[in-house]
């Protein structure tokens, strides 16, 4: 057991001790959507504070984003504080178990999602664009967006897990193994989750054999060797940020403030804040889908802005008959670096003859900040699903841009060759689809 520990730790993993409720019929309202979905849909969050009114719920423990600029969020940031010491102190929760979870995530429009409740160490992680540490960001950080998320964790006694962490384990030879031993795993919840977003189950890991298991499935993951032959760099990574970089950059901008604090503490790099609850999961599971995230460029003129495009001589312009023929080539070919637009004259596909970056989402990207900065007048919006990008660009003095999927076999390569990709590359599954907070762990 200690050597598997050691090995753990090196590759950047700890063992969680983790708090689960000790009532078993609150689970349908103790477990709350990710506070940074619906962040443009107030009703949904009041819909869940109705739903989940006089019952013990991480509702009360966390803080949804559509909230973010209320006149006084220390008033709630006070509250989610008392809310997190009177649930430890009044039994709500069961006494912390050490192990990992196991998490399967069904929901209604995917495939089964198996993950793996883990503490990753943040001395392993930098989320700076040029990291070269074990735990990366996949997308760049916004620093803006830090210090308010510090605010609302720096006194918090819990940390509760919206984060998922994305292994390259095309062999599935961490996690997958677990599902068919779920019979001899003990089951921690099974429930199902509120506002039709599927079903939840977790069963615990923490006997020496399998906790020996995961160490050495990661460590030969980790290893210099495999990730050589894997990746051909000396750049290469472990584990990638796929929801809650931001979550994570918070918990590691805390942690460098207390190192800075306690420098002289004995005890300093035992304290619990080294480490962040995640969810690990396999980029190769059939339950993660990767969506592309589209553009749709307000107030400008279409034809400007592809005459633009053109006259540069990194792009070629091909008109197209129908949306279905664009979001063909679009969808098919990722590798050619093909944008699919729509305007209220028609369609088309911007080909790049040049390539900015490796995937197109960086190069295309690239092409509208500086269309932006030469026309200030001028905005984008980043947009989920094809027929909003559509029926938005087809309004006069709009634009819609349709971007292609990142292939999950290209995913790691590309950060470690270009670093991380641009911001609204990419995104994991539908709002409901994301993590629920179930899981707890004491970081004070």
């Amino acid at each position: 057991m200690k050597n598997s520990i050691e090995i753990l730790g090196k590759l950047g993993i700890k063992v969680p001790e983790i708090l689960l409720p000790a009532e078993q019929n609150i689970m349908d309202k103790w477990a709350v959507i990710a506070c940074d979905q619906y962040s443009s849909q107030q009703d949904y969050w009041e819909k869940v504070a109705e739903f989940t009114e006089d019952t013990p719920t991480t509702l009360n423990l966390v803080y949804p984003e559509c909230y973010l600029e209320e006149d006084n969020p220390e008033k709630r940031i006070e509250s989610i504080n008392r809310n997190m010491h009177d649930y430890v102190e009044s039994g709500v929760f069961s006494e912390p178990e050490e192990g990992f979870i196991l998490v399967k995530r069904d929901t209604p429009v995917s495939a089964s999602r198996w993950g793996l409740i883990a503490s990753i160490d943040l001395e392993q992680y930098d989320f700076s664009s040029d990291s070269t540490s074990l735990v990366r960001a996949t997308e760049g950080t916004i620093i803006e967006r830090i210090p308010p998320r510090v605010k609302i964790r720096e006194n918090a006694e819990l940390e509760l897990p919206h984060i998922m962490v994305l292994i390259d384990d095309p062999e599935m030879s961490l996690i997958e193994p677990f599902i068919e031993e779920t019979d001899n795993l003990d089951s921690v919840y099974d429930f199902e989750l509120m506002m039709g977003s599927g079903h939840l189950s977790g069963y615990r890991i923490k006997s020496d054999k399998h906790i020996a298991r995961i160490a050495e499935a990661l460590a030969i993951l980790g290893s210099t060797e495999t990730m050589k032959a894997k990746y051909n760099s000396d750049n290469a990574f472990l584990f990638a940020m796929g929801d809650g970089n931001h979550s994570l950059a918070t918990a590691k901008t805390i942690w460098e403030n207390y190192k800075k604090e306690n420098v002289d503490s004995a005890e300093l790099m035992t304290h619990p804040s080294r480490w962040a609850l995640v969810e690990l999961v396999n980029i190769y599971s059939e339950g993660i889908q990767f969506e592309a995230i589209h553009r749709a460029v307000f107030n400008c003129s279409p034809a400007d802005f592809l005459n633009k495009a053109e006259v540069s001589g990194k792009f070629r312009i091909t008109e197209k008959e129908s949306l279905d023929e664009v979001m063909k080539i679009t969808d098919s070919s990722p590798e050619l670096q093909t944008c699919g637009y729509s305007t209220a004259n028609g369609y088309g596909i911007i080909e790049s003859l040049s390539p900015d970056t490796s995937i197109a989402a960086g190069t295309f990207q690239n092409f509208i900040d500086e269309y932006l900065s030469e026309n200030p007048a001028s905005s984008v919006d980043y947009i989920h699903g094809v027929d909003v990008t559509d029926e938005l660009g087809r309004k006069p003095s709009n634009i819609g841009l349709f971007l292609p999927a990142i292939a999950k076999n290209t995913f790691f390569q590309t950060v470690i060759d270009d670093g991380a990709f641009p911001r609204k590359t990419f995104s994991m599954g539908e709002a409901f689809e994301k993590r629920f907070y179930v899981e707890a762990r004491k970081i004070k």
